[in-house]
């Protein structure tokens, strides 16, 4: 079907969509600007993103890095440590002994996801114990966080040169919504170690959801990695044998690592996929407390291997507050921070983030629909084709969205299947309108005389049924005037046809202007005329009949530029029901009326000599 309608597309079809589609374009421009919907649109274009995030978790498409582990200080840690150290938060001690407890076993990596900022009064000695246990083993990384704080409550400071990240950005990606002005500090003795330090800044939607992530932010005119980030580049960099101190962003947006294109959007954020649910469903939760059990010397059931693993520590306590909304979380549920960096992370191995389609692309994918869409609605005399192929495309539509998404690529689908539905109706009614007016126009070839433009014999007879049926429903009378140009051969054989013709158009054109607008001004044939009057008696239509043939005999008539005429016409008249029951009885008595007026001299009214005994038909 696609195949045969595609084939019997015609340029009046092409130029018709295309009428169309920017007909449509215009109309939800001006909806968009006038209603100011951009930011609804947005918002619902991520709901759909969300959609399919949760459909690909649900079908488990993405699976997750089994050597991302979390050493999580959830509800029981809390609960737990509180009790055996009296005080929150912990002695910095008690990180430097997990430390080198988990470095027993060479993990590649352990990133805090934890601030550890201003000095402990009662534990300088556990701070610097902390900083020493950090600086001793070149893959423990912290967090820090920036921010745009008055300077009347902190003064941002100045950071070692070591913790930027250089960046040779040939991109338009300005970072100007991830560039901060203040800076909130951990320990001097880690900042001025060799200790890898990354920022904990996230960036949430206009809807508070965290879709995208800052794998660099801007501080006093600097780049500085995101602690995910910097764990992903110490990964690389250990794979490689070589480091990434230094990162390309190339002129499309994408951050270039190893063999790695990672795509940015236009403000700096990149995309995530998601793996799974929260609270260990997704990534191994070691609890804090089990670990600080086994350091004491005390014995668990569990054995937990950190050999090789990238380990983030973070918090999952409620208590804590340091939860997330996420694309994949429902009403109630929560996303602990550590799990968006152990995301990020896993998006980094996978080489998983997700690109967003250009606008260019988005708009060409909408046109493409739309022209579709419309050539089918235009093209096909089926209204359930139609249908049928509009929901068959928003529907295979959003399908390849999904699809295009397991190969992470966001399709808009919003605007597209806004314009289909647009497009759909917009169509139709164009349809409409273009049927309508074959309609009429060919309504008006099968009922108008083409040289007079009055109605012709058959719209007459029509009528004359409908005017009968009408005044016996109603109980009602109508009248018929038949009239006839008097010598009208004479008159051709004199001018010609040509004048003749002239002639016949301007009569039918002062017929038409002396008479009523619910009158039916009909060419009955040759050089006959007729008119019929609804709801007229026999008195009335005489007296029309007389006033029209006057404004017919007063008329000058144009047969050329130079030259003039005057016409007369010859009536008469007859009256439903005193002159007869049917159409054939109607015209008879008329008729008889016309023959009487042309016997007495022409240019007058006639009636039939017989009118109040009317014929019988046999």
């Amino acid at each position: 079907m696609l195949k045969n309608i595609i084939k019997d597309i015609k340029p009046i079809h092409a130029i018709l969509v295309g009428l169309v589609v920017l007909l449509g374009i215009v109309i939800v421009c001006l909806i968009a600007k006038s209603l100011d919907i951009s930011d609804l649109i947005t918002k619902t274009e991520n709901k759909t993103f969300d959609s399919r995030q949760v459909m690909l978790v649900n079908n488990k498409i993405k699976k997750p890095n089994k050597d991302i582990v979390i050493v999580t200080i959830d509800d029981a840690s809390y609960e737990y440590l509180t009790n055996k150290y009296g005080e929150w938060p912990l002695p910095r001690s008690v990180y430097a002994d997990l430390i080198h407890f988990i470095e027993q076993q060479n993990p590649t990596s352990i990133s805090f996801d934890l601030m550890f900022v201003s000095s402990l009064k009662s534990s300088g000695s556990a701070d610097n114990k902390l900083a020493d246990a950090m600086n001793s083993y070149d893959n423990i990384l912290t967090g820090m966080n920036f921010d745009d704080m008055s300077y009347d409550v902190r003064e941002p400071i100045n950071l070692p040169a070591r913790l930027q990240l250089t960046v040779t950005n040939k991109s338009n990606v300005d970072f100007q919504n991830l560039t901060f002005t203040n800076c909130r500090p951990i320990l001097s003795q880690i900042i001025n170690s060799n200790t890898k330090i990354g920022i904990l800044n996230i960036v949430r939607s206009s809807d508070g959801i965290v879709r995208e992530f800052p794998a660099v932010v801007k501080y006093q005119n600097g780049y500085y990695p995101n602690l995910a980030f910097l764990t992903a580049l110490n990964y690389q960099s250990k794979i490689d044998k070589k480091s990434y101190n230094e990162i390309i962003i190339d002129k499309n947006a994408n951050i270039l690592v190893s063999n790695k294109k990672i795509p940015m959007n236009k403000d700096g954020g990149l995309i995530l996929n998601w793996y799974g649910p929260s609270q260990g469903l997704t990534y191994e939760h070691i609890p804090l407390y089990k670990l600080v059990m086994q350091m004491s010397g005390e014995k668990i059931k569990e054995q937990y291997d950190f050999k090789n693993k990238i380990v983030f520590v973070g918090t999952t306590a409620t208590s804590m507050a340091d939860v997330k909304s996420v694309p994949i979380t429902g009403a109630g549920e929560t996303y602990p921070g550590v799990e968006i960096y152990a995301t990020f992370m896993n998006n980094f191995i996978d080489n998983n983030f997700i690109k967003k389609a250009s606008t260019p692309a988005n708009i060409l994918i909408t046109i493409l629909l739309v022209v579709f869409v419309g050539t089918v609605v235009l093209k096909t005399n089926s209204t359930p084709i139609a249908v049928f192929t509009a929901i068959l495309t928003i529907l295979g539509y959003t399908l390849l969205t999904y699809a295009a998404m397991i190969m992470n690529l966001w399709l808009d689908i919003v605007v597209p299947v806004l314009s289909v539905i647009a497009i759909f109706v917009i169509a139709y009614i164009v349809k409409y309108i273009i049927k309508s007016r074959d309609f009429e126009h060919q309504y008006k070839l099968a009922t108008t005389d083409g040289l007079t433009e009055l109605y012709n014999h058959r719209y007459f007879q029509d009528q004359m049924r409908r005017q009968i049926a009408n005044c016996q429903r109603y109980n009602n009378e109508f009248s018929m005037i038949i009239i006839d140009i008097d010598h009208f051969k004479k008159f051709n054989d004199t001018y010609g046809h040509q004048a003749g013709d002239a002639v016949l158009r301007q009569v039918a054109q002062t017929l038409k202007t002396n008479t009523r607008a619910t009158d039916i001004v009909c060419r009955y044939g040759g050089e006959e005329m007729s008119i019929i009057l609804s709801n007229t008696d026999k008195d009335e239509a005489i007296y029309n009949a007389q006033r029209i043939c006057k404004e017919v005999a007063n008329k000058v008539f144009k047969l050329s530029p130079t030259q003039t005429t005057h016409v007369t016409i010859s009536l008469g008249v007859s009256t439903y029901p005193h002159d007869g029951e049917t159409p054939q009885q109607i015209i008879e008595v008329a008729d008889q009326g016309l023959y009487y007026a042309k016997e007495h001299g022409r240019n007058q009214v006639g009636l039939a000599v017989y009118n109040e005994n009317p014929p019988t038909e046999n």
